[in-house]
């Protein structure tokens, strides 16, 4: 466990932004160059305005050596006013260029970056341990792949559009507009500090209600998640009212939120406008009394009242892209949280030879193995486990619920790791083995059946993807579910729904084991995995085991008695504890619990005519 804790050290590093940003380097500066074409010709057009209004159109006396070479070079009032109009087109067709790349550098920078960032979760939480799932709800992890990505790709496509154009525009406009009339600038010296401090303001307040919204994004779609994938159970219940509810709950405090989020954006557009407003007023104010006074040219008046509307507009474009920077870095930090959890099983102990090593003989043992879910408290839910599991041998392993049936054979294949003690496989500690050459040697079918969309055919070649069709079919008779499949329309071509819901309990369990089957494993867990089939249909499985799997370790959790009796040995946990070991024969001799178990269950049998007295006797 030292080893990997220190292996595991740089993770704790943080993730880093960088790599999103490298590959798509390019995009990142040639996007927000095009934005600066954009911004010169801004900046450049009330110039041109100016010098048509002030000596085009009234004539005013030239006081500047550039534009009066411009003028004479032209000669008269008609081609100097055309002349300037079509710099003016020139200019816009410019922008255009400019404002049509730096969208689309932009876009394409942005959608990559989200692209890549969602592939990276993705493969961070494929690597999670039960553990590390365990920290994250579904909804949650759900969220932070789509709404959260999505916030933070919004927020780079933005950024590279406004963060050289909002600043640029300002600078640019601020300096022909000194240049203009120093004086008047007194009204915008006034107004940007007023802005800034309402920006400031506005992203304290915002950023933890973005935050509470995102959360509450995940209880929305845990809510949905789960009444849609458990929808039979809340038709057979009649629940529909009280999951409707649920939803209405869940959905007005997602409302709540966002409205609470977005009144942040709601306030400050109209204040940014009156701000916008009163500075104007003021410039027509001050400006106009200037060119009554003939202190200003009416062409220079409508160009600084321009320049004004650039520089609070290019404010207020910085006010949305620093609230957008609000609401992305509260998903940055839920992104964070998936990105830098530091996952507790990983390959990392293995060097050398050791990545190697391959399941070869299904040789299983538990050396005083304790564990618990909880690692503040004192609790485990196993303790000091010791077990010899003898490789090709059947193992039942028997006991009340949650007395840690589950968890121990969840040590095996490392889906937990333990706390103290330490599991074998083939005499060597399951941490040594890479994940994949653990696993690979060990064939799982959970307690819950899980199948996937797609044909019937395409969920049994987990098992196996390069098997054949007569393998695929024969492994689907070993566990009875030749016969169900065969009756569909589509027979193995059959579509399954999200799943597995159009096929019934026993058979998601029989198409489940025969999925476990074609993959051969040198160790077969089955985690009470017969409970929704038949005695007869269960029997029958059992013998394809013993046959097709003969030289294979099979480990059978059960809560039928009948299903491990005819084990080679039998394990009863209880409280997380073995309190007992060997056949059935010995342990109805030996252990009170198995016995009290074996005959409830018999009683029960016989009661309900599946077994008559004399069997039960004669089993006895």
């Amino acid at each position: 466990m030292k080893k990997q804790t220190q292996a595991n050290a740089p993770q704790k590093s943080g993730m880093r932004w960088s790599k999103y940003v490298k590959p798509y380097l390019p995009y990142f500066i040639v996007g927000p160059l095009c934005m600066i074409v954009e911004v010169i010709g801004e900046v450049l057009m009330p110039k041109f305005l100016s010098m048509i209004i002030n000596y085009g159109i009234s004539g005013q006396e030239i006081d500047s050596p550039v534009i009066a070479w411009l003028f004479n070079l032209f000669g008269e009032h008609s081609p100097f006013i055309i002349a300037i109009a079509v710099g003016m087109i020139i200019t816009a067709v410019l922008m255009m260029l400019g404002g049509l790349g730096g969208a689309y550098f932009g876009a394409k920078a942005a959608v990559n970056f989200a692209a890549d960032l969602r592939q990276d979760i993705y493969r961070k939480v494929q690597k999670f341990s039960f553990s590390n799932i365990d920290k994250f709800n579904t909804g949650s992890i759900v969220t932070r792949m789509t709404n959260d990505v999505t916030q933070l790709q919004n927020f780079v496509n933005m950024m590279l559009r406004m963060a050289l154009r909002s600043p640029g525009m300002l600078i640019g406009a601020l300096i022909m507009a000194i240049l203009l009339k120093p004086s008047l600038t007194i009204v915008i010296a006034v107004a940007i500090p007023i802005i800034a401090l309402c920006i400031t303001l506005f992203i304290k307040v915002g950023f933890p209600r973005f935050t509470k919204m995102q959360s509450k994004i995940d209880g929305l779609n845990l809510n949905v998640q789960e009444n849609i994938t458990n929808v039979r159970v809340v038709k057979s219940f009649v629940r529909e009212d009280y999951e409707s509810k649920k939803f209405a709950a869940a959905n007005a405090d997602l409302k709540g939120a966002g409205r609470s989020a977005m009144l942040m954006m709601i306030i400050i557009s109209p204040l940014m406008s009156f701000c916008m407003n009163a500075a104007t007023i003021a410039v027509l104010w001050f400006g106009g009394n200037m060119v009554i006074a003939g202190e200003m040219l009416i062409g220079d008046l409508t160009a600084f009242v321009t320049y004004m509307t650039q520089i609070l507009s290019s404010l207020m474009m910085v006010t949305m892209l620093f609230m957008q920077f609000s609401r992305a870095m509260a998903s940055a930090k839920r992104i964070k949280e998936v990105m830098n959890e530091e996952i507790d099983i990983t390959d990392d102990g293995v060097v050398g030879a050791g990545r190697e090593l391959t399941v070869k003989y299904g040789e299983v043992e538990f050396r005083n193995v304790s564990f618990g879910y909880y690692k503040n408290r004192e609790e485990k839910v196993l303790e000091n486990i010791e077990l010899h599991i003898p490789a090709g041998s059947t193992v039942g392993i028997i006991g009340s619920t949650g007395s840690g049936k589950s968890t121990l054979v969840s040590m095996i294949p490392r889906l937990y790791d333990v706390d103290a003690g330490e599991v074998l496989v083939d005499g060597v500690n399951v941490k040594n083995y890479t994940l994949h050459n653990l696993r690979e040697g060990v064939g799982m079918v959970l307690q819950k059946n899980v199948l996937f969309s797609g044909t019937i055919e395409d969920n049994l070649r987990w098992g196996d993807g390069n098997a054949d069709e007569q393998t695929v079919r024969r492994m689907a008779d070993y566990a009875q579910a030749d016969g169900f499949i065969t009756s569909f329309k589509d027979g193995y071509k059959s579509e399954l729904g999200q799943g597995g819901t159009n096929v019934s309990g026993g058979q998601k369990q029989r198409l489940c084991i025969a999925r476990a089957l074609l993959k051969r494993p040198k160790i077969l867990i089955l985690d009470d995995s017969t409970s929704a089939v038949d005695t007869a249909t269960e029997a029958k499985i059992r013998h394809a085991f013993a046959t097709e799997l003969a030289g294979s370790t099979k480990i059978i959790i059960a809560q039928r008695i009948t299903s491990v009796m005819n084990a080679d040995k039998i394990v009863v946990i209880n409280e997380g504890k073995i309190t007992g070991v060997g056949t059935h024969a010995e342990l109805l001799d030996t252990n009170t619990e198995y016995r009290e178990i074996y005959e409830s269950q018999m009683d029960g049998m016989v009661k309900a005519g599946i077994i008559d007295i004399k069997e039960s006797e004669v089993r006895e």
